[in-house]
C-alpha cells in the first residue's frame, strides 16, 4: 500500500494505491481517467496517513486489498499541505503527456 500526494492543476489530492510504485502505467492510467494528464506526485509516509485518517484510512486499505486499484482520501488541498512537511515526502515523480 503506498500514500501518495499528487498536484495537480486544482491542487494536491492524496490517494492510496495498492499499485506497486506511483510510476505504475495502470497508477497513471486511472489518473488519466479521472483527466489528470499532468501532474507532480510525491510518496508520503502511509504511517501519517493512518493516524491521520483513521477509520477512512482503515476502510480504503481494506477495499484495496482485494484490487489493484487507487481511492481518495482527502481532496482538500489546505488540509493536507497543514498535515504533511513537503520536507518529509519521497523524491518526486513528474508525469506530462
Amino acid at each position: 500500500m503506498k500514500a501518495v500526494m499528487v498536484f495537480t492543476g486544482s491542487g494536491p489530492l492524496l490517494i492510496l494505491t495498492s499499485y506497486p510504485s506511483i510510476d505504475d502505467p495502470n497508477f497513471i492510467g486511472k489518473l488519466k481517467a479521472k483527466g489528470i494528464k499532468k501532474f507532480i506526485s510525491f510518496e508520503i509516509p502511509i504511517d501519517r496517513c493512518k493516524g491521520l485518517y483513521g477509520i477512512s484510512y482503515i476502510d480504503i486499505v481494506e477495499d484495496l486489498q482485494k484490487v489493484d486499484d487507487m481511492r481518495v482520501l482527502d481532496f482538500d488541498g489546505h488540509h493536507i499541505m497543514n498535515n504533511f512537511s513537503l520536507k518529509k515526502i519521497g523524491a518526486p515523480f513528474v508525469y506530462e503527456e
